[in-house]
């Protein structure tokens, strides 16, 4: 079957995170979003029929996984990922973000210092600082239009702060890499070295671009998988943010005890229902819609770098391997924040994500999100090169 990724759907007045809310978050209605990470597109055609099953039935009542789901989950990260799980490691949680709170409140105390590397997905910073633990950034190293870890500041800033947990986001939102085997080997033996727990964000796991393969970090070495928490779901992957579902791998029977209490104290017990059902349809019947999704996301990828390049080479790409967010660099057009931020929504119209919510270390960049018909993506980009055009005429009247 060929799905048609083509398709523009109306998403305004469906309570849209993304469409609905621009004038609550001090943005003008008419501007055209490219922001949050969820996708344009409907979800997996096999999803759509097992929740319309559900729907049909009517009855919405306390829902709990059986072995068919765990099969679901295990099978696709066996075929996909070459990583062998157990029923009894399995956690399900409304999202990752609440796992990463709730595995920060199981493992640490207040005061203790956690590590992230900047810039990274936003609600990191928040969770640290929201549960009042101490934040540590290591921050990562842009060379050559690409991003690298300073395994020398990484394992320093350990030592020095005495770090007891440490956030991985893989692939990483919003610099795009997908780490190499020899980079998580390394993150491994520095936090086996120092006590570190380590919570894995791998929820963009199923988006790498050719060339480039995804590793689940606990599959690489017993030892890493025993001071591990891995975070996974197939809301990215199958468009499913809402359902709110994800998957929390824990293989360390002392850990996953600790993280079950913690989530047990927030008052959390049974996940969604349509979550679970959308969940295991997605993973057994979801295959050929995500190939194809993957292939015109990657098409969408060579779009932008070719248009950025050709039209405005004020503006150049970090050329992502994995997740379908980019990360552009608008450093050389040479504007604050809050001129960038009137190039961007006032004059050209858009609501991105600005760097500088993932750290200091995004100042100057703006993150989009490329999960949208081709259309939107052109359309977006011809409203950015027309204010940049604009900015750098009115520039040269100046000179």
């Amino acid at each position: 079957m060929e799905y048609n990724f083509d398709t523009v759907y109306n998403r305004k007045g469906t309570m849209s995170l993304k469409y609905d809310f621009a004038k609550e978050r001090g943005k003008k209605e008419e501007m055209l979003p490219l922001w949050v990470a969820d996708m344009d597109f409907q979800t997996a055609p096999d999803v759509l029929k097992q929740l319309a099953v559900v729907v049909e039935r009517g009855i919405f009542g306390y829902s709990e996984a059986k072995t068919e789901y765990f099969k679901a989950v295990r099978d696709w990260f066996r075929n996909h990922f070459e990583w062998e799980t157990k029923e009894e490691w399995l956690i399900k949680t409304p999202g990752v973000v609440f796992a990463i709170a709730a595995a920060i409140r199981a493992f640490t105390k207040e005061g203790d210092a956690v590590m992230i590397q900047q810039p990274v997905y936003y609600p990191f910073q928040e969770v640290i600082e929201d549960n009042r633990r101490t934040l540590v950034n290591s921050p990562l190293r842009l060379k050559d239009g690409r991003y690298e870890i300073d395994f020398e500041d990484f394992e320093r800033k350990i030592a020095d702060h005495q770090v007891k947990l440490f956030l991985l986001c893989s692939p990483h939102n919003p610099v795009g890499r997908v780490w190499k085997e020899e980079e998580l080997r390394k993150i491994g033996e520095i936090c086996l070295r120092y006590g570190v727990l380590v919570v894995s964000d791998e929820i963009h796991a199923d988006f790498t671009y050719p060339g480039h393969k995804h590793l689940v970090f606990a599959s690489l070495k017993k030892a890493y998988a025993d001071i591990t928490v891995t975070c996974t779901a197939p809301t990215k992957t199958f468009n499913l943010a809402g359902l709110q579902i994800s998957n929390i791998f824990i293989s360390n029977p002392r850990l996953r005890e600790k993280m079950k209490k913690e989530i047990s104290a927030a008052g959390y017990s049974q996940v969604n229902q349509m979550g679970l059902v959308a969940c295991q349809a997605a993973y057994e019947k979801g295959e050929e819609w995500l190939t194809q999704l993957k292939q015109y996301l990657n098409g969408n990828l060579r779009f932008v770098k070719e248009y950025v390049e050709e039209k405005i080479p004020q503006v150049q790409l970090v050329e992502p391997e994995g997740t379908y967010l980019i990360w552009l660099d608008f450093r050389k057009i040479n504007l604050t924040k809050e001129e960038r931020d009137e190039l961007i929504e006032e004059k050209a119209g858009l609501w991105l994500d600005s760097g500088a919510m993932f750290g200091a270390h995004g100042e100057g960049f703006e993150r989009v999100n490329i999960a949208c018909p081709r259309s939107i993506l052109k359309q977006a980009l011809d409203q950015l090169k027309e204010a940049v055009d604009q900015l750098t005429e009115s520039a040269e009247r100046f000179r």
